[in-house]
């Protein structure tokens, strides 16, 4: 998230990183410690921007305690809203299954749909490098890790298609400034 936090700087934005284990921790102790930090801030508005499962962390935490948040806007970045089929691919092979570790609890069944409180706006990849398409079949476009459709929930108040890989979610100029317009105006 480094690199778009400094693109996202140069736009004129405070930007904290918040950092996670997707391994030792399963998805609902992240969420609660992620909750308790952005509280801790109390600060509003506060947008948050997440990155694959960052992004479906920060959507579950919004669908479960966004009464308790400051008001603001989400974007994320190829989180597989709908679940994700590489990691549900990857928790059926016991070599592979430790690579997903407690993450499949959040990254299998996905999230059926967003609160209205605070609008959220999904960006997803349309270039499909990544090894993702060697471990699933993914419906196409794709990120090479995550599928558009995937990407997708009812509630979302914005969805942009870019012609960037699930890395480069977090690389590209395009998507820094689209975050930007969507952290400013909620619609890209």
């Amino acid at each position: 998230m480094l690199p778009l936090a400094r693109r996202l700087k140069q736009r004129g934005w405070e930007c904290r990183l918040f950092g996670y284990s997707s391994v030792r921790r399963g998805p609902a102790e992240n969420i609660v410690r992620l909750r308790d930090w952005l509280v801790e801030l109390d600060r509003g508005p506060l947008h948050l921007v997440g990155h694959s499962l960052g992004g479906l962390m920060i959507a579950k935490l919004l669908v479960e305690s966004h009464a308790l948040l400051p008001p603001g806007r989400a974007v994320l970045l190829g989180s597989p809203l709908r679940g994700s089929s590489v990691a549900r691919r990857m928790a059926g092979y016991r070599v592979l299954k430790p690579w997903i570790g407690k993450a499949i609890e959040l990254l299998e069944p996905g999230l059926e749909r967003l609160p209205p409180e605070h609008p959220v706006g999904a960006i997803a990849g349309t270039s499909s490098l990544g090894a993702g398409q060697l471990i699933a079949h993914l419906e196409k476009p794709h990120d090479g890790t995550v599928s558009v459709a995937e990407t997708r929930a009812a509630g979302l108040a914005g969805h942009l298609q870019l012609p960037v890989s699930h890395t480069g979610l977090v690389l590209s100029r395009q998507v820094a400034e689209a975050t930007d317009r969507f952290l400013r105006n909620a619609r890209f």
